[in-house]
């Protein structure tokens, strides 16, 4: 009996080790590791109409390149019409579609109001909307006490309110037809504590509240929602990000240096999770994919070891700033 014990606990320390390994080496969570090596490709979306907003720079850019080669048809939406054309033409060149097969739609999340016109735009020209990459969105920089509260409810309204707008009238198209798929850009802000960011924070706890309610209310409907959490990307994030003071932004540019994921290498991960209905994923370089299941699994204790690292630490590691 004793020997059979031995070996059982040899074999959990043995698979433990194995994962443990495989997040140390990894640029997402396992179960995304799982669907990129073993589960379904992009392909499987082909002909499917997948609504992308903010569209015209950074991961929503780069998903709408993916799709493109994935054979789907594109609404792509962002307030600057000329870049959403520039990506079309990216689209055409590189992807397996033609030119009726993507739509260039502008749109301002902020503006509610035109958010059901929009909808209707979009089912008259593809006729069904089958995947809704709510994608618009802004970070945010500054530490709590210098963040008016004018600038949170703009990060609020822009981040959470603007993409429950526009998921409630997609909603009742895929609730008519019993399929869909609502794909929300989150990060891994919404799993921890990011420090010098609150406003952005809270918003991305927010989002992961609302649609993981929306995800088991709709589940017998055919509907699947989707979480996508990315950590450190190059991007024009930190450039258009909100600071504490509103309307203002933080036009800081990214270094070279700093340790962050391609955007292109983002944007693959998302449309493998995509194409998988993944409940959620993780899209992050070590440590912070690390930290990540610490805070999941472990909360108290990697709360006190953040504390420990101090502020200056951790704001680093947010930014890929691991040498200073």
């Amino acid at each position: 009996m004793l020997d059979y014990l031995f070996y059982f606990f040899l074999g959990v320390v043995a698979i433990y080790s194995v994962l443990f390994v495989l997040i140390l080496i990894g640029d997402c969570d396992l179960y995304l590791q799982f669907a990129e090596n073993f589960g379904k490709k992009p392909n499987v979306l082909k002909d499917k109409v997948v609504w992308i907003t903010g569209a015209s720079s950074g991961i929503g850019e780069c998903l709408a390149y993916e799709l493109a080669k994935a054979g789907c048809k594109l609404c792509l939406s962002a307030r600057r019409e000329k870049e959403l054309v520039r990506v079309k033409k990216e689209c055409l060149l590189h992807g397996k579609v033609k030119d009726e097969d993507i739509l260039v739609l502008p749109l301002d999340v902020l503006k509610f109001e035109t958010h059901s016109q929009a909808t209707q735009h979009v089912l008259k020209h593809f006729s069904k909307i089958d995947v809704l990459v709510n994608n618009a969105g802004r970070s945010q920089r500054a530490l709590f006490e210098e963040t008016s509260i004018e600038t949170d409810r703009e990060v609020l309204e822009l981040n959470v309110l603007g993409v429950l707008s526009l998921t409630k009238q997609v909603l009742p198209h895929m609730l008519e037809r019993k399929e869909g798929h609502i794909v929300v850009m989150s990060s891994i802000a919404g799993k921890l504590s990011a420090p010098n960011s609150a406003s952005y924070t809270g918003s991305k706890h927010a989002i992961q509240g609302w649609f993981s309610t929306l995800a088991v209310e709709t589940f017998d409907q055919n509907i699947a929602v989707t979480l996508l959490c990315p950590g450190p990307v190059f991007s024009n994030l930190l450039d258009t990000a909100f600071t504490g003071k509103p309307g203002e932004e933080l036009k800081e540019k990214m270094s070279s240096s700093d340790k962050r994921m391609s955007t292109a290498r983002c944007a693959e991960l998302c449309s493998i999770a995509i194409a998988n209905r993944l409940s959620e994923a993780w899209i992050a370089l070590n440590p912070v994919l690390l930290f990540t299941y610490g805070f999941q699994y472990f909360p108290n204790l990697s709360r006190v070891i953040a504390k420990r690292m101090g502020l200056k630490m951790l704001k680093n590691i947010r930014e890929g700033r691991l040498n200073k």
